[in-house]
């Protein structure tokens, strides 16, 4: 029977709080791409997206078992350990959602965690293996593989569509998009609802409320699919902004390539265990199908930046969610600041994003005075136009940014007054 201690109980909330950051803050995973090109209505996109993370919680724990059992040791994590991870990973989340900026919430929970134990019980309690072969090196690989399968995707759909009818090959792939980023919901919920299920079977571990080298009980697998669903269902739409809009202009043949990539790349790590990052995976697929058409570009100022993001994720999680340690190893009032200090935090984030809203009415604006990068530029320059009357010229819009060589073309017209 399980028995808890106040300090449980709040680790066990603060992780569903995570939990419901992640949901808000991955839904541009599932359904940017469907929104951006209007397969879907975007409050319609979410509700679905929703129920599919909920679904998907309930069909493994490989990922699970990775974060309570592999990644740190057991042995000497108190309870507190883990409630300084978790702050570090929601202001990590918040942070980025404010400046929608598509990161890692998985990393910025594995950084807390790891900053925390090493806080706690020194490096050695942080297994290095694990770290190394099932989080970083998925994290890498995850994006260069689902970019490339998803650019390759993408030309292989316009060549066999060349000869189809425009509008019907669009309803067509519309409804392939609904159904490639049903799949990405749920291997999300798959995927990322498990972590939240791992911490919180590793907070009962270490509080000694079930025993060693449990599987997560199934009230934990239940509250954390509901937690994810319930933050999906909101929206993070600052993120769905910037992933649909802010990194390419994507076709209806594009998203249907770009999901498929990403929901095949994720179900298969969910199933040998990887903590994988869907944003990674979603995030370079949007990319490799921003290539994969031709005069399709990607916006490369958003994507360095975002490539920032990511790198700084763990180091930062890991940095808060050690500080945050160290305070709450004074006793009970020092949990207390901690716990005062991130509440204080997320009602400051909130408060700012109310100065730039962006929901569901206004999530496909966009400002579209950045410039073309050097890549950009370059890309655009070489790319031979398609041949005039054929499906790809008369489907594709003009590119977002036009190249030199057209510029220079473009007459200019002097007034004389």
């Amino acid at each position: 029977m399980e028995s808890f201690s106040l300090i449980l109980a709040i680790v066990v909330v603060t992780a569903l709080a995570f939990d419901f950051t992640n949901g808000f803050h991955d839904t541009a995973n599932a359904m940017a791409t469907t929104i951006s090109t209007g397969a879907m209505k975007p409050k319609v996109a979410v509700a679905m997206s929703a129920v599919l993370n909920l679904v998907g919680a309930f069909l493994s724990v490989e990922v699970a078992n990775t974060i309570s059992k592999g990644l740190v040791d057991e042995a000497g994590i108190r309870p507190e350990v883990i409630f300084a991870a978790l702050v570090g990973a929601i202001l990590w989340n918040l942070l980025t959602w404010l400046v929608g900026l598509p990161s890692s919430s998985s990393h910025a929970l594995m950084g807390g965690l790891i900053g925390a134990t090493i806080a706690s019980a020194g490096v050695g309690a942080v297994h290095g293996d694990v770290l190394v072969t099932k989080v970083l090196i998925p994290a890498i690989a995850a994006p260069l593989v689902a970019g490339i399968a998803a650019m390759l995707a993408t030309r292989l759909t316009y060549s066999l569509g060349s000869k189809a009818d425009g509008n019907a090959s669009k309803k067509g792939y519309r409804a392939g998009q609904i159904a490639s980023a049903g799949l990405v919901s749920l291997a999300h919920g798959t995927n990322d609802a498990q972590k939240t299920m791992g911490v919180i079977t590793l907070a009962l571990v270490a509080g000694g409320a079930v025993a060693p080298d449990s599987d997560p009980p199934m009230w934990v697998i239940l509250s954390a699919g509901l937690a994810i669903a319930l933050g999906t269902y909101l929206g993070g739409w600052r993120i769905i902004r910037t992933m649909g809009k802010g990194l390419t202009d994507l076709q209806p043949q594009q998203g249907f390539a770009a999901q498929t990539s990403a929901a095949t790349v994720i179900l298969a790590s969910s199933h040998i265990g990887f903590s994988l990052s869907t944003t990674h995976s979603v995030s370079g697929s949007v990319m490799g199908a921003g290539l994969g058409r031709k005069g399709g570009v990607v916006r490369w100022s958003t994507a360095t930046r975002m490539f920032v993001a990511w790198g700084l994720t763990l180091p930062a999680a890991a940095l808060v969610g050690a500080l945050a340690e160290y305070v709450t190893g004074f006793g009970s009032w020092g949990t207390a600041v901690v716990a005062a200090f991130l509440i204080a935090s997320s009602a400051a984030i909130w408060k700012l994003s109310r100065r730039e809203v962006v929901d569901h009415t206004n999530v496909n604006d966009t400002d579209d005075a950045e410039p073309a990068g050097v890549v950009t530029t370059a890309m655009a320059a070489v790319t031979p136009p398609p041949a005039v009357g054929s499906a790809t010229a008369s489907e594709d819009p003009v590119p977002a940014f036009p190249s030199q060589a057209t510029i220079e073309r473009t007459p200019t017209t002097t007034t004389t007054v």
